[in-house]
């Protein structure tokens, strides 16, 4: 059934050469950000980033809070866990299965997921979440709008709900 077989992402050498991708890591999907020629790289344990001047950014996927592709600018943006400066790509109409692989990639690195118990306007989640090259369990919190870190009722919540799904996966 090679219909079902994907295309292997092809990647100009030198991009490969920047990579310096460690034995086990491989590229699944790629795109070219039309807006600065950057190479936007999936790997089964990353996503990256190759700049045309050859900086290479890698973040592993359990750093990705969320993504959302905007199909009709074939537009791709990242919001991370630590909050920095989002990503935004966009693609144009490639041939690509980046988006396809993202959500992937993303939905493989989520263990479990329970909402913050918050009244009010505050919300938040506890993430348990897989980092895929070692293989290990990590625990996320990621207070929404409206949720203030010092807040105790905050406080007391992001700790009850920790203990809930660290003890659901065996963390505990």
């Amino acid at each position: 059934m090679s219909f079902l077989k994907r295309a292997k992402p092809q990647l100009p050498p030198q991009v490969l050469e920047q990579l310096d991708l460690p034995k086990g890591e491989r590229v699944l999907a790629s795109a070219i950000d039309k807006l600065t020629g950057a190479h936007i790289v999936a790997t089964n344990w990353h996503l990256t980033v190759v700049s045309p001047d050859g900086q290479v950014t890698a973040r592993p996927w359990h750093e990705v809070d969320a993504g959302q592709w905007e199909s009709q600018t074939w537009s791709l943006t990242v919001t991370w866990i630590d909050r920095k400066r989002p990503g935004q790509w966009t693609f144009g109409e490639q041939d690509t299965r980046l988006p396809e692989t993202f959500h992937e990639r993303v939905r493989a690195s989520i263990v479990l997921a329970e909402e913050l118990p918050l009244e009010g306007r505050g919300s938040g989640r506890v993430v348990i979440r897989r980092d895929l090259q070692h293989d290990t369990l990590l625990t996320q919190t990621v207070l929404g709008r409206g949720a203030r870190a010092d807040d105790p009722q905050v406080q007391d919540a992001v700790a009850r709900t920790r203990a809930f799904v660290e003890d659901a996966v065996g963390l505990r």
